[in-house]
């Protein structure tokens, strides 16, 4: 079947979200386009800046550090462009991530900066894991990763980051919120870029955040996936050892059923947050956290993950955690 795009080569891919048929050279165009078009439009990147590409290894952050690299010198955004690597400490996944991460590091030559969950917070997931047990173990992870990747950003010095959070992920974020009545993440959740929604009585703590940036709003997971195939692109593909059982799972295999009956459900999904969004105020009032001074919107001045930490060092490691979690 003619390429339904260029009607010259043959057809390769049928695009998940409007079931365009089309051949390999016109998929990289229209995929990389539409970036390129998300970014010109909501104005994601000053000229001059300093951007850090959060990369873990897997196919999201491998494909945004490529694209993005390619894209700035395409269209000349005139930024620069770092990558920003966090090691949770977890034996036999991301030690070996970080390997890929490294490989890429080095075809795409970019800085690289890698930081430890050990050297911030004093112990290791494993070792959270060891406490706790496997259940809500994914709810410390996402807040330290949070930080520790603003730690790698701080010490590049970048004025933005971006993540590979793609139109799957916006879409499961949207229900979750919304399941869990978080209305303030509801209203936030689906922005493309989330820096200009901050406000502080406290200056120093304003600087102290950075603009989060999400080039891959509207990209399906399944786009990213075909891209990274057919660019022979190195990523690594197994599942965090720790995934299993997260709460974000269900909803994820929610998003996967419905885009079964319907491909543009995930797309419509975004649109009603981008809606909920644009009647509601989205502005979040950050201060300094006492104990770490990151910025945190507490309204006790402690953040989230200095609580955490604090939690962790009163609970005592028990051995059956990890065989009990799951029952």
């Amino acid at each position: 079947m003619a390429c339904e795009n260029c009607k010259k080569e043959k057809a390769v891919i049928v695009r998940p979200k409007d079931k365009m048929k089309v051949c390999k050279a016109c998929f990289y165009e229209l995929f990389e386009n539409e970036i390129n078009d998300l970014i010109v439009s909501t104005k994601m990147f000053d000229r001059g800046s300093r951007v850090g590409i959060g990369i873990s290894g897997g196919k999201d952050s491998t494909v945004l550090a490529y694209v993005l690299n390619k894209l700035n010198k395409k269209y000349d955004y005139g930024i620069s462009l770092v990558l920003l690597c966090v090691d949770e400490g977890i034996r036999g996944y991301r030690d070996r991530s970080i390997e890929t991460v490294m490989e890429n590091q080095k075809d795409l030559g970019l800085e690289l900066r890698i930081v430890s969950y050990k050297d911030i917070f004093g112990l290791t997931m494993d070792e959270v894991v060891e406490k706790i047990g496997k259940k809500g173990n994914c709810t410390y992870c996402g807040v330290f990763r949070r930080q520790a990747l603003e730690e790698a950003a701080r010490h590049m010095s970048v004025d933005c980051i971006v993540t590979g959070h793609n139109a799957d992920d916006m879409a499961e974020t949207v229900i979750l919120n919304f399941i869990r009545g978080d209305i303030s993440r509801l209203r936030r959740c689906t922005l493309s870029k989330t820096k200009e929604h901050l406000d502080s009585e406290d200056e120093s703590a304003r600087h102290l955040s950075f603009s989060r940036c999400k080039p891959f709003k509207y990209t399906y997971q399944k786009e990213i996936v075909f891209y990274a195939y057919f660019k022979k692109l190195r990523y690594f593909s197994t599942e965090c050892t720790y995934a299993p059982g997260a709460s974000r799972g269900d909803t994820r295999y929610l998003v996967k059923d419905l885009e079964r009956l319907d491909s543009k459900i995930i797309q419509n999904i975004i649109n009603s947050g981008e809606l909920y969004s644009q009647e509601s105020s989205t502005h979040l009032l950050v201060k300094k956290c006492t104990k770490c001074q990151h910025p945190t919107s507490s309204s006790d001045q402690v953040c989230v993950s200095c609580g955490m930490v604090e939690k962790l060092g009163k609970i005592k490691v028990n051995c059956c955690n990890s065989s009990s979690s799951d029952d």
